[in-house]
C-alpha cells in the first residue's frame, strides 16, 4: 500500500510538513540520522538489542518533542534571530575618544 504525504507550499511560503516549518524539517531529519548512527554503534558494540532500541526510541521522542517545541516557540525564522541576538554586545566601550576626534579618511 502506497502512502503519500502532502507538503503544503504556497507562493513565497516556506515548506510546511506535519506542522514543522522550514529549517525544523532539516533538524528533525538530522536527529533521525544521528539516532540511526547511534543505534548502529550500539549494535556493533554488542549492547543488548532491547536496551539500545529503548535508548534510541527515548532519545528520538525527546528530540522530536524538543524540535516541535522550538518550532512553536520561535516560528519560522525566530530561532536564527534569537541566536543572532545573543551575539550582539550590550554596550560598546572605548577607553579613549581618539577614534571619534580624528576619523580616518578613506581615499
Amino acid at each position: 500500500m502506497h502512502k503519500s504525504y502532502e507538503i503544503n507550499k504556497g507562493i513565497n511560503k516556506s515548506i510546511l510538513f506535519k506542522g514543522l516549518q522550514g529549517q525544523y524539517i532539516a533538524y528533525l531529519a538530522a536527529a533521525a540520522f544521528s539516532l540511526l548512527l547511534l543505534y548502529a554503534v550500539l549494535y556493533m558494540l554488542k549492547v543488548n538489542t532491547f536496551l539500545s532500541l529503548a535508548v534510541t526510541v527515548f532519545l528520538g521522542g525527546v528530540c522530536t518533542l524538543l524540535i516541535y517545541h522550538m518550532n512553536s516557540t520561535f516560528g519560522e525564522h525566530g530561532l536564527s534571530k534569537a541566536l543572532a541576538k545573543r551575539k550582539i554586545p550590550h554596550a560598546v566601550r572605548s577607553r579613549s575618544a581618539v577614534c571619534f576626534r580624528r576619523p580616518k579618511h578613506q581615499s
